[in-house]
């Protein structure tokens, strides 16, 4: 038994080191967390992590998709993980914790879309796979912080991930398009009428400023998702709103520069300094706004009005 208990203790660190080295923004909010739910978050960090960067990865198509399959083969055989120490971790907190390990599932169909290129003809598409690859994670997290009862909860959680993803998204439109990759929906796209196309130096072009109002508009669409899903804060304990709160306020941050300057992604991939995240983390810590912006969104994309989504509020 006290094999096991070391074994399972080392397998945890590992977790952790992955956390601490490989998660640019979401450690500075898992590190305000109590020990057990910090080890149990990077547990999670991990996996998802090892998922996402087999899409992520440089194998080809195919064997990106075996090694998905792979993913998927271990965690239905969580029971028995062997000696890997990610999935040891794993399987231990789901023998602990409510973990929804469907959710890991989920993640995985969302890194397949990727894998196989996958386009969005509208929002309610681009809204399934926004909740396989970050609502399912916000899911996860929920798990692990626990809540004040309310059935409510896990849509929060999923909304609140949701919106993290569409910032994220908008961040990225110019390397993800240097990597054959386009989520903005193509309704959106035709609406605007925005051609995605990168000039000689690979920077995005913004003809007639059409670029810019597109991402205005999608800034204020993912501004209500997030502001839906703050509603998920008043249910956890105070560690847990800190680490929620620091995780979600990085990309708060982020929405804000690019609402103010859309232009911002034009030529680079935007992101915080290490003392900004720092300081978010601090003011999340202490209660404090992480964010001044107040900007109301003028798009009626949000949560409640999108459509099909999984949750009902949709996503």
């Amino acid at each position: 038994m006290r094999g096991v208990t070391v074994r399972v203790h080392g397998a945890f660190e590992v977790c952790e080191s992955i956390t601490r080295t490989q998660a640019r923004n979401f450690y500075y909010g898992i590190r305000l967390l109590q020990p057990d739910k910090r080890a149990a978050l990077c547990a999670v960090y991990a996996l998802a992590r090892r998922i996402d960067d087999i899409g992520d990865g440089d194998l080809s198509r195919d064997d990106k998709l075996a090694a998905l399959a792979g993913v998927r083969c271990s965690l239905a055989e969580l029971d028995h993980p062997g000696d890997d120490p990610v999935l040891t971790a794993v399987a231990d907190l789901a023998a602990r914790l409510p973990l929804p390990l469907g959710a890991f599932d989920e993640l995985v169909d969302g890194v397949e879309m990727d894998v196989l290129g996958r386009r969005y003809a509208d929002f309610d598409e681009l809204v399934g796979y926004c909740r396989r690859v970050a609502g399912a994670v916000g899911r996860l997290c929920l798990a692990v912080f626990g809540s004040r009862p309310d059935p409510r909860a896990p849509e929060y959680a999923d909304t609140l991930g949701i919106a993290l993803q569409q910032i994220n998204i908008l961040r990225d439109i110019r390397e993800d398009l240097g990597n054959g990759r386009v989520y903005l929906p193509q309704e959106d796209l035709d609406r605007f009428g925005v051609r995605l196309t990168p000039d000689g130096h690979g920077d995005l072009v913004d003809a007639g400023g059409r670029l810019t109002a597109l991402i205005r508009h999608s800034a204020d669409r993912a501004r209500l998702w997030y502001e839906h899903g703050q509603r998920l804060i008043p249910l956890l304990d105070r560690r847990s709103v800190a680490c929620c709160t620091a995780m979600a306020g990085i990309y708060l941050r982020l929405l804000d520069r690019i609402t103010e300057r859309p232009s911002l992604v034009f030529d680079r991939r935007l992101s915080l300094s290490g003392w900004q995240k720092a300081e978010v983390a601090m003011r999340a810590l202490t209660g404090l706004p992480v964010s001044g912006s107040s900007r109301s969104g003028s798009s009626r994309s949000g949560p409640s009005g999108s459509g099909s989504s999984a949750s009902g509020l949709s996503a």
